[in-house]
């Protein structure tokens, strides 16, 4: 009886085993990987082969995913449940390291990386999620992330481990995504849940996305060196009480089509306040956006969200910044009057009506009268030493040369305490250190740094 039931587990455990493995098959000259329950396993990507992720694949908890230098991984097509995106689970870990020289991409089945797939497509797969066990100020400190399906248990983010570590993301090309699996429910190119502050992630590009390009719901996870460009939806999005600090980001916006350049959010609950408040610190950003006389703005301060931006160069957008009011709840006007928004030291040019208060405005979110409030805000422009000049950048539609000429970048720079950031003097993204060579946009000559 005891050999009976040792072989009963032990053909349990084969086939488990097997199954484990049948997620990976042969199609032409694709190595096909499915996820059948039991996520990717401990797996090594290797460059030189040429991947295909059908459907969602998680990186399951205790799982690690290491990506060599210079691999290629494509997605198959398809909205709703036939959408392919890869997801690194609460607990799991990717291991993601890329140099200059072989930056690991992440792309559509149809690009072959030689001009297949247009600069702008998008929504042609879905994106890079990754989840994580930092605090977020949903109720409960949990949630199911965005993008996936309610039903997926291993869709949870969220904890009280700050210095969560979900690996590392550098030198990363994510291209065309942001495909649809439900009314209205697109996918991010890079959605980051409850991340933190022990994840490392730099030198990342997010090109031509349906949805945002880059969104962090809570966490603490920090960010430098990005670009995300020509996405449908925001440059970068934030919520649920992201604190992390962002430092040399680049967004660029096309007659695509796009919306706001940043979105902060903070996830109030009408009269309750919730915490910790979304309030991230963002240093030398450079984003072009795309005047289409919709209204879109540089970056909209709403749900109680707040943040600071310092030493920035923002143009071409028809509004600025706009902070959320609200008579009846607490609300990101708030937030500036408590201190805890502060958008200084920064260059605008051809924002708004190119003036102070024209760029800097509130809105009531039930129509409250906002004429005190606005010209509060807008007096604080030139108090927190933001100027209106041409930083002489080079553009076309076709051409952002953003290395800048005037002298103004390299004046009145706000000096930061915290070591994180990386002290230069300039504002902006970019001076004459060319860190973007390595991208398609580097490599197809539409961004240049020289």
């Amino acid at each position: 009886m005891y050999y009976r039931i040792i072989l009963i587990c032990l053909s349990f455990l084969l086939l488990l085993n097997s199954c484990r493995k049948s997620n990976y098959s042969l199609d032409g000259d694709f190595v096909v990987i499915r996820d059948l329950g039991f996520g990717i396993g401990d797996r090594t990507l290797k460059a030189g082969t040429d991947y295909l992720i059908d459907g969602l694949v998680f990186v399951n908890d205790g799982q690690e995913l290491v990506i060599e230098p210079g691999t290629v991984i494509r997605f198959k097509p398809g909205q709703a449940e036939n959408a392919s995106a890869l997801i690194v689970a609460r607990g799991g870990t990717i291991l993601a390291a890329g140099t200059a020289e072989k930056p690991i991409i992440f792309t559509a089945e149809a690009d072959d990386l030689k001009g297949s797939v247009p600069v702008y497509a998008q929504g042609l797969w879905g994106g890079l999620i990754i989840l994580g066990s930092a605090s977020i100020n949903s109720p409960g400190g949990e949630a199911i992330i965005e993008g996936l399906p309610l039903s997926e248990p291993r869709a949870v983010y969220g904890g009280q481990f700050d210095q969560d570590n979900s690996g590392i993301l550098r030198y990363v090309s994510i291209r065309h995504g942001g495909t649809n699996i439900g009314q209205g429910n697109e996918i991010n190119g890079l959605t980051l849940g409850g991340v933190g502050s022990g994840t490392i992630i730099e030198f990342v590009e997010v090109v031509s996305n349906k949805d945002d390009g880059i969104e962090c719901f809570g966490g603490t996870v920090n960010l430098r060196y990005l670009i995300v460009a020509f996405c449908g939806d925001d440059a970068f999005d934030y919520d649920l009480g992201y604190r992390g600090k962002v430092q040399f980001f680049c967004a660029l916006q096309s007659p695509a089509g796009s919306d706001r350049m940043i979105e902060a959010d903070g996830n109030s609950f009408e009269k309750q306040v919730v915490f910790p408040y979304s309030s991230p610190d963002f240093m030398n950003l450079t984003l072009v956006g795309y005047r289409n006389g919709q209204g879109d703005q540089i970056a909209t301060f709403s749900t109680n969200a707040a943040g600071t931006i310092r030493n920035s160069i923002f143009l071409n957008q028809d509004n600025g910044m706009l902070l959320e009011y609200s008579a009846f709840r607490d609300n990101s006007y708030k937030q500036w009057i408590d201190g805890r928004i502060a958008v200084s030291n920064n260059i605008f040019f051809n924002v708004s009506d190119n003036t102070g208060d024209g760029i800097f405005r509130v809105h009531g979110i039930n129509g409250e009268p906002t004429s005190t409030e606005d010209d509060l805000f807008g007096n604080y422009f030139s108090a927190a030493v933001n100027q209106i000049v041409d930083p002489g950048f080079l553009l076309s539609e076709n051409l952002f040369r953003l290395n800048p000429s005037s002298p103004e970048v390299f004046t009145q720079l706000f000096e930061t305490s915290d070591n994180w950031f990386i002290k230069v003097p300039y504002k902006g993204a970019f001076f004459q250190e060319d860190w973007v060579h390595w991208t398609l946009l580097g490599k197809r000559g539409i961004l240049q740094i020289n």
